[in-house]
């Protein structure tokens, strides 16, 4: 699959063959739900708590006589019914977390790029080193290349030469920086577009291909 790459102007620079097993892979609609529930489900902290009747304290005294009050019999103040009382039924701390092997995470991260490449929703870039550490100028290259749809913009990684695009990415309203080994199905179905520089490009390619 052959597509343009452009600059940040928007206009195209040059063009470069996407592998078809990663951006024309079968799409395979279950697994990217599969992953993606996998993924919210480990985003889940899981400490919410709730103090059950042995939690409570109190409760040691009878509130009122057994017999002749005309109300229901009551033992204890910290049984469920009372406010106060211990709860039934309700949350403890848990871990949500969700295994998933990671050949299947792989083959759902191809599959929503396929999506993504089918819907015209990648745009290659040749690199941000114009940009400089200027948010302004970032936002502006962004528009030129998407428009006014939000967009994930994926980083090739931590080193010097991209401290620059890093700095003036963190901040823009609707888009997010994203490290190319970090890629997820998460931020690939939120995000319109995917922009991809072509350093990005081969650290997608070093681990989906």
């Amino acid at each position: 699959m052959k597509v343009d790459v452009f600059n940040l102007k928007g206009e195209k620079a040059s063009s470069v063959e996407l592998p078809d097993e990663i951006f024309a892979a079968k799409i395979n609609v279950d697994l990217m739900h599969q992953a993606f529930l996998r993924q919210m489900a480990n985003a889940r902290l899981g400490t919410h708590s709730t103090k059950r009747r042995g939690e409570v304290r109190g409760g040691g005294r009878k509130p009122w006589k057994q017999k002749g009050t005309g109300r229901a019999r009551a033992g204890s103040m910290i049984s469920t019914q009372f406010v106060g009382g211990g709860r039934v039924h309700t949350p403890k701390p848990r871990d949500y977390s969700q295994e998933m092997p990671r050949k299947m995470r792989r083959a759902a991260l191809r599959s929503a790029l396929s999506v993504k490449a089918s819907q015209d929703g990648l745009v290659m870039v040749s690199d941000f080193n114009e940009v400089g550490a200027k948010t302004a100028a970032m936002a502006q290259a962004v528009k030129a290349l998407t428009g006014d749809a939000k967009a994930l913009i994926l980083v090739p990684d931590k080193s010097e030469a991209n401290s620059a695009m890093i700095k003036s990415g963190r901040n823009l309203a609707d888009s997010k920086l994203l490290l190319a080994n970090y890629l997820n199905i998460r931020d690939l179905l939120r995000y319109e577009k995917v922009i991809i520089p072509l350093a990005a490009l081969d650290v997608i390619k070093s681990y989906l291909g």
